[in-house]
């Protein structure tokens, strides 16, 4: 199990990079810099979501905080 875990740890930090990259070529319009900073926000919080979910106290609590990783996932696709 632990291997799944830091394969999808990498995954979202490799995620959130990717998007940091494509955000240095968004236009500098104040529509780009509001789009790209929504964008910026829930994928980077996805993945610090994620490191928090790995630390839950209980299984409720992990499925909580999945759950928020989920939503800024969806946030990012939007």
């Amino acid at each position: 199990m632990k291997s799944k875990r830091k394969d999808l740890s990498e995954r979202v930090l490799d995620f959130a990079a990717d998007i940091i990259k494509l955000l240095s070529k968004l236009n500098r319009t104040a529509i780009g810099r509001h789009i790209g900073y929504q964008l910026m926000k829930a994928s980077t919080s996805s993945g610090a979501n994620y490191e928090e979910a790995c630390g839950a106290e209980s299984k409720k609590d992990f499925i909580h905080k999945m759950q928020l990783v989920l939503k800024e996932l969806r946030e990012s696709l939007f």
